[in-house]
């Protein structure tokens, strides 16, 4: 399982758009489709590691993103 935590970085008038755009791509892909996603973070198999980390690169000046390899989740 790996956890990607990501922010949206934009100046003011660019923000509305950039975020419409990022959220817009990920509906459309596979990431979209994981169980457990929200507002910043995405939970993802091993399996589409590949597949992220790409979709996260395409986006990299104006969105952040950090990445950790967990080997469980529990709910608090």
């Amino acid at each position: 399982m790996i956890l990607y935590f990501y922010d949206i970085r934009a100046k003011v008038k660019e923000y509305n758009t950039l975020k419409r755009r990022f959220y817009y791509h990920l509906g459309r892909s596979k990431l979209s489709l994981k169980p457990w996603k929200t507002k910043s973070v995405l939970l993802v198999d091993d399996g589409l590691e590949l597949e992220a980390d790409a979709f996260f690169r395409r986006w990299k000046p104006a969105i952040v993103c950090y990445k950790a390899k967990t080997d469980g989740l529990e709910k608090l």
